[in-house]
């Protein structure tokens, strides 16, 4: 039985909302607070005093549906506690960002743009491959941040509505050749990394390198059963902290009213909030005092189905080590007005600067509008001055904890609403706030080392974003970002990187998969046990090389030594971690063969019909290492 004094709260509240809000202000809540416990009658006044009256308009009598009513008064209540300031400060927010989407605020007004500072770098120089050194030494100081919060609708149009089943993004196979999925690539390159820097470090304690992936109530125990059912692919799950964000509350129009479900009166509308709910989230979590208790100094952040990254992060960190940046972006070379952001450095007529991620389309108006009447035009490398972010980030972390706890991880929101028509009064549908993870440095100080760190584009950026239909519409000569191509990137950077260390590689040739035109090289695949840096691949590989443009060559084991290779066909060579194994000889036969395929078909399973091909695997040479010991392999 409740106490009298919660029943004189109840009484109170219930005279609030009839003296100070009006029963006309609700009069279906009103009639309803008696169903309601005084925590949710609380939450009901607010929304009240907050505009979002409708939100009881379709509410029946006391006793009707009183489940449904407490619900969507608890679903409130997530919604409050989950954003920083609550409802009233997402409601609030909300009003401006929409008035000032409504006049056509220009976000950049009175900003002028520049070119940062940062560092490019060459595959395969002696620059190059110093800062991989370095940026191996730095791992063992480091924590890794995935940002995996999709269920990839983009890559499989309308699946979410048939009997198939369903994966998080980092579930998806990298290749074909090997299966490999994007999180045991990431966990794995992670670990041999690891091991790396341990090697140089001279005696110091190995430390367990932090992984935290960020997902989301779509992905969270998907992601887990993925962890789980591989023996988090070697890690120690100790090691490994899910942290889930989030849902924001949709809004209906210009007044911030949120939007009820279309098919349930009593659920509010939730879209996700965007990436930059990591910041927010590791805050919080109270893991970044832990790490810096522990004595690290770096925070690396990546997104969830980008298979080369790890080719570039060693020296990306190298950088920031040496340059000492608080901030260093990861950015590849970016033709002028492609529809990628540029990595660019604003400065405020009140002084106010910072360097910040501008999107294409915002970039050359706002160039145009401060003193270049040509925009965003290419300079004399044959790209932007303005180079193109993939959204990976190195902060370091004892300015990222400062910045924080004055923050608290809160990242500047924007809104982009899709209006009916030209009076911007109506929407085609809801909207939310949203905010991306690389808007971060906006609320740094001028005296923040911010800057970017650009490698080629074939060594650290192939994401798979668009799904085959998107992909087959996109102009020749811009990148499909699909599973097609994203595969075809993984067998590229690897020739690519062979030919760099000596291994003749043949030219790949032309075809086309899924409407798209891709080229094939030698579908060239190794384990991170193998190689990490490309010191790693010059050391590995030595005197006359060869690889047909037909042949694939997979690698996994870490002492494993090629040398006076001809390979015209399938090698698979394997070997556990105390086997040295040197290979060398001809190997001839049939190999395996790319094969396209009908992306209708239903006897493939979905994530092969989304490609384009399947790997038809027709004669092999296949040879296992499984005992410790030195052997010699010439065929």
């Amino acid at each position: 039985m409740a106490s009298s004094a919660v029943n004189s709260a109840i009484d109170r509240l219930a005279n609030l909302q009839l003296n100070e809000l009006s029963t006309s202000s609700s009069p279906n809540l009103h009639k309803n607070l008696s169903v309601l416990s005084p925590e949710q009658i609380e939450l009901g006044k607010m929304l009240l005093e907050l505009g979002q009256g409708h939100l009881f308009e379709n509410w029946p009598e006391p006793g009707v549906e009183d489940d449904d009513k407490k619900a969507l008064l608890d679903q409130v209540s997530l919604l409050n506690s989950s954003y920083p300031g609550g409802l009233s400060s997402y409601i609030k927010t909300a009003k401006e960002l929409l008035a000032d989407s409504k006049a056509g605020k220009n976000p950049f007004d009175g900003f002028t743009p520049s070119v940062p500072f940062g560092e490019v770098l060459t595959f395969g120089d002696d620059n190059f491959i110093q800062y991989e050194d370095v940026g191996v030494k730095q791992v063992q100081d480091a924590a890794f941040v995935l940002v995996a919060g999709g269920l990839g609708e983009c890559r499989f149009p309308g699946r979410i509505t048939r009997d198939i089943p369903i994966y998080t993004d980092v579930a998806l196979p990298m290749e074909t050749t090997t299966g490999t999925c994007f999180l045991q690539l990431y966990i794995e390159s992670i670990l041999s990394l690891s091991e790396a820097s341990f090697k140089q470090a001279q005696g110091e304690c190995k430390r367990d390198v932090p992984l935290v992936i960020m997902t989301s109530d779509d992905t969270h125990e998907r992601a887990l059963q993925l962890l789980e059912s591989n023996s988090y692919f070697g890690m120690k799950p100790t090691q490994v902290k899910l942290l889930k964000q989030e849902k924001v509350a949709c809004l209906a129009d210009n007044d911030a009213r949120l939007a009820l479900d279309p098919n349930n009166k009593y659920r509010i509308q939730t879209k996700p909030h965007g990436h930059g709910d990591v910041h927010a989230l590791l805050y919080s979590s109270g893991l970044l005092k832990e790490w810096k208790d522990t004595g690290l100094r770096w925070v690396l952040f990546f997104q969830d189905t980008n298979g080369l990254l790890f080719k570039a992060i060693p020296a990306a960190l190298g950088v920031s080590a040496v340059k000492e940046y608080h901030v260093n972006s990861l950015a590849v070379p970016r033709k002028a007005k492609k529809a990628i952001g540029g990595i660019t450095k604003l400065t405020h007529t009140d002084g106010r600067e910072m360097v910040i991620n501008v999107e294409y389309n915002q970039l050359d108006p706002l160039l145009r509008a401060t003193g270049h009447p040509d925009g965003d035009v290419n300079c004399e490398t044959g790209y932007s001055p303005y180079p193109g972010n993939i959204n990976q980030l190195i902060l370091e972390l004892g300015p990222y904890i400062d910045e924080l706890s004055k923050t608290g991880g809160a990242i500047k929101e924007f809104v982009n609403p899709k209006y009916k028509d030209s009076t911007k009064t109506e929407f085609k549908s809801s909207t939310r706030l949203e905010c991306m993870m690389q808007d971060y440095p906006k609320t740094l100080s001028p005296s923040a080392r911010v800057g970017f760190t650009v490698t080629d584009t074939w060594l650290a950026y192939a994401p798979l974003k668009n799904n085959p239909e998107d992909a087959a519409k996109v102009p020749k000569g811009n990148p499909y970002h699909s599973a097609t191509s994203g595969e075809m990137a993984i067998y590229r950077a690897n020739s690519k990187i062979l030919q760099e260390a000596g291994v003749k590689v043949d030219d790949p040739v032309t075809q086309v998969f899924n409407g798209q035109e891709v080229e094939v090289w030698s579908r060239v695949v190794w384990n991170p046990k193998w190689a990490v840096t490309f010191a790693d691949v010059k050391s590995k590989v030595s005197g006359n090389n060869s690889i047909s443009q037909k042949s694939t060559l997979l690698v996994n084991g870490r002492d494993i030594f090629i040398e006076d290779l001809s390979l015209d066909g399938a090698f698979i060579v394997d070997s556990v971690d105390d086997a040295e194994v040197k290979v060398g000889g001809s190997v001839c036969n049939k190999g395996w063969t790319v094969e396209s395929i009908d992306k209708d078909s239903t006897e493939l399973p979905e994530e092969v019909r989304i490609r384009g091909f399947k790997i038809v695997k027709t004669e092999q040479l296949q040879q296992s290492y499984r005992e410790p010991g030195k052997f010699t392999l010439k065929v």
